[in-house]
């Protein structure tokens, strides 16, 4: 079960990488506004980032 937890890990940190490595001035600026953004609305932001992750691991069980 570690080595799936760390992989998975590992893919996120990888995929998490990619943008500010290929456009890091978009990222800057996708990443300012998400600061300017009120607390709720971030929050829902990562709400619905987790019921879309556990989407995905259910589709693909």
């Amino acid at each position: 079960m570690w080595v799936t937890l760390l992989t998975a890990f590992g893919l996120m940190l990888i995929l998490e990488g990619l943008l500010p490595f290929l456009a890091p001035k978009a990222w800057k600026d996708t990443f300012r506004r998400i600061t300017e953004l009120a607390d709720g609305q971030i929050r829902f932001l990562g709400l619905s980032s987790i019921v879309a992750g556990i989407v995905l691991l259910f589709i693909l069980k």
